[in-house]
């Protein structure tokens, strides 16, 4: 038998450079003397000899190794076989076995038609299943979707997934990288060794998919993409549900099926209720600092741990939600998980997804809703995340005027494409889906809509209109708003945006934004600004106390006193307050006051109960000694009542 494959073509997929494996290997009907057969070809780098088992009919006819590093291609009768309508090889229910053969077995009727069996240096032989026998997840409307940019659960398709194919269990494999040259799927599985999992491509979406055999949950892996000009890099799965605890950067397999939710009143009832009408009093949280464990890394409790003990304070507290400081995934954690590198991951930080599903779950139980900070905004430049994924500006532009932030160093998304505006829409309906999320706070939107956001003259690149909005950024907002509010009533979206940009928190058939809230940034600046003055002198300033009632109706506003106030040297909120020790908290118990009296939702940063002196630092959090003092105990009784 001779191959029918160029040596050429062997030689780039053993080189890691053939852009679609999946044309040469796998089983190919051809043609061969006159009779109709299957060519059945894999890449076993590490086998001396490799031969083809028929499932149904027991034989196990020998591969010939066509190219010296491992290439091996076996010829087998079709009689018994037939592809299915994916293109599948499958064997035929009921077919005889052959002369010699003992007959079709049960594993063979209706499933995978073949194994293929290696034998190595030493003489050990391994029985593996054919990573390209395997049909493609995505059905034509997965692939219509994809390609019209709306496939709003894009999470059930791309990423890791386990998926049994007949009697045969795996992992899928899928990621966007149009303008990769090849992409391997890596990790503990093959021993990091990406040559036996090249993926193929569906060309016309950029998307490189591969079924392994060999996977399962909990097991670490990267894609490894080769570029057009920087070689093989190692990525994290932008879609991975699950990653190794920084600084490690691999993705982990995991299955987001295994949680029994019990909150299913909750649900009905958040799904009546119009948020606008309904109290909503935010307690802002950093879950790695509110409350540390000892014993535990770097203090930090897991998520269970620190269910229970935010359900039962924030009861005795009163607070009818908690806003959770970023949890998808980050590198860095003085970030406070503002540089997003794993947008559907959960952090390890504090456990596995399930637990984070607990500490939803039970909070909900609890009658406390969970509402969590989503950062659309901008990304960091780590080598294993977004930046340049594929070689080229994928998630990013590539002009620097447009795609990076000149304040914190870090990437602008491209939301003038249509795959990334994908991406990020469903990443939120992925959170609010998966993990029953009550609502997003969206980060730093005023960055987002104006195109010279901290940039001189010169430095930034007006729209097609000659002005400094993105219309683009404008697009996806309204666009994601609408999806969400859609998609699940009664959950909330809440626009930090610090300038005055009309409508933000108004509906998108009224021209407005479509958030459901957005913070009132005004208020607080203009309010701290006046309780900083000493009391003599505020006769001075009483328009920074009332001018906010000017304008308190045009949004749905939310009072916050967030964790940016007491941050970067500005001080802990008692801090700021003049006067001597009784003044100071006297007038931070008036600022409290006056804050719970004036139109809006309210937001307290932890810590800012407490009548904290020290501005909050990540590695450190509240200072939960302060209570011994009763002036310390007045304040917290005070925000409770």
């Amino acid at each position: 038998m001779h191959s029918q494959l160029s040596l050429s073509s062997i030689g780039s997929l053993i080189e890691g450079t053939h852009t679609n494996p999946s044309e040469l290997l796998g089983p190919h009907p051809v043609d061969y003397r006159g009779e109709r057969a299957v060519s059945i070809r894999s890449y076993q780098p590490h086998a001396k000899a490799a031969w083809v088992v028929d499932r149904g009919r027991g034989l196990r006819l020998p591969m010939r190794k066509v190219h010296p590093a491992g290439f091996f291609e076996g010829l087998v009768p079709l009689a018994g076989w037939q592809f299915d309508g994916h293109g599948r090889l499958r064997a035929m229910p009921g077919e005889p076995g052959a002369a010699g053969s003992t007959g079709v077995t049960d594993a063979g009727r209706g499933s995978s038609a073949y194994n293929i069996e290696i034998s190595d240096i030493s003489g050990k032989t391994t029985l593996i299943q054919d990573p390209y026998a395997a049909p493609s997840i995505l059905t034509d409307f997965d692939r219509y979707l994809i390609g019209e940019g709306r496939h709003l659960e894009l999470y059930q398709r791309l990423g890791a997934h386990p998926r049994a194919i007949d009697d045969r269990s795996g992992i899928n494999f899928a990621v966007w990288a149009p303008n990769a040259r090849a992409v391997q799927v890596v990790g503990d599985f093959n021993g990091w060794d990406g040559r036996q999992h090249a993926a193929r491509v569906h060309a016309h979406l950029g998307i490189w998919e591969l079924f392994v055999p060999e996977a399962r949950v909990g097991q670490k892996y990267k894609f490894r993409v080769l570029s057009k000009d920087d070689g093989w890099i190692d990525k994290c799965d932008p879609l991975g549900f699950a990653a190794e605890l920084p600084p490690l950067t691999a993705s982990i397999i995991t299955d987001l099926s295994t949680h029994s939710w019990s909150d299913s009143e909750w649900m009905v009832r958040r799904a009546e209720t119009n948020p606008l009408r309904a109290p909503m009093n935010v307690y802002e949280v950093h879950l790695g600092s509110w409350q540390k464990g000892p014993g535990r890394v770097h203090g930090w409790l897991d998520y269970r741990d620190l269910a229970h003990r935010l359900a039962d304070y924030c009861h005795r507290m009163h607070f009818t939600h908690v806003e959770l400081m970023p949890v998808s995934e980050h590198p860095y954690t003085g970030s406070w998980g503002y540089q997003t590198v794993g947008y559907f991951a959960v952090t390890s930080r504090h456990g596995s997804p399930e637990d984070f599903m607990y500490f939803v779950d039970y909070l909900h139980q609890r009658g406390i809703g969970v509402l969590i900070d989503w950062v659309p905004a901008h990304f960091p430049k780590d080598a294993h995340g977004l930046r340049r994924f594929d070689g080229s500006a994928l998630y990013e532009h590539e002009d620097p005027r447009m795609g990076e932030h000149p304040d914190w160093g870090t990437l602008i998304f491209n939301y003038g494409r249509n795959e990334v505006r994908n991406f990020l829409i469903a990443n939120a309906l992925f959170w609010l889906d998966k993990y029953h999320i009550d609502g997003l706070r969206v980060d730093a939107v005023a960055s987002m809509l104006y195109l010279d956001y901290s940039r001189e003259h010169g430095q930034w690149v007006p729209n097609q209109f000659g002005g400094r909005e993105n219309l683009e950024a404008m697009g996806f907002l309204r666009e994601f708003n609408t999806v969400v509010h859609d998609k699940f009533p009664g959950a909330v979206t809440v626009a930090e945006e610090s300038t005055a940009w009309p409508g933000v928190s108004r509906p998108v058939y009224d021209g407005g934004l479509g958030f459901t809230f957005k913070w009132n940034m005004g208020w607080m600046n203009d309010t701290l600004r006046y309780m900083r003055h000493e009391p003599v002198h505020r006769q001075f300033h009483h328009g920074e106390l009332t001018f906010s009632l000017i304008y308190a109706f045009t949004e749905n506003f939310v009072l916050p006193l967030s964790h940016d106030e007491v941050v970067h040297g500005k001080g802990a909120l008692l801090a700021q307050m003049p006067g001597d020790l009784w003044q100071k908290f006297a007038n931070l118990r008036l600022l409290y006051s006056y804050m719970w009296t004036h139109p809006g939702k309210k937001l307290l940063f932890m810590g800012g109960e407490l009548g904290m002196w020290n501005e909050w630092h990540h590695d450190v959090g509240p200072q939960w000694e302060l209570l011994d003092f009763e002036t310390h105990r007045g304040i917290q009784n005070l925000v409770a009542d």
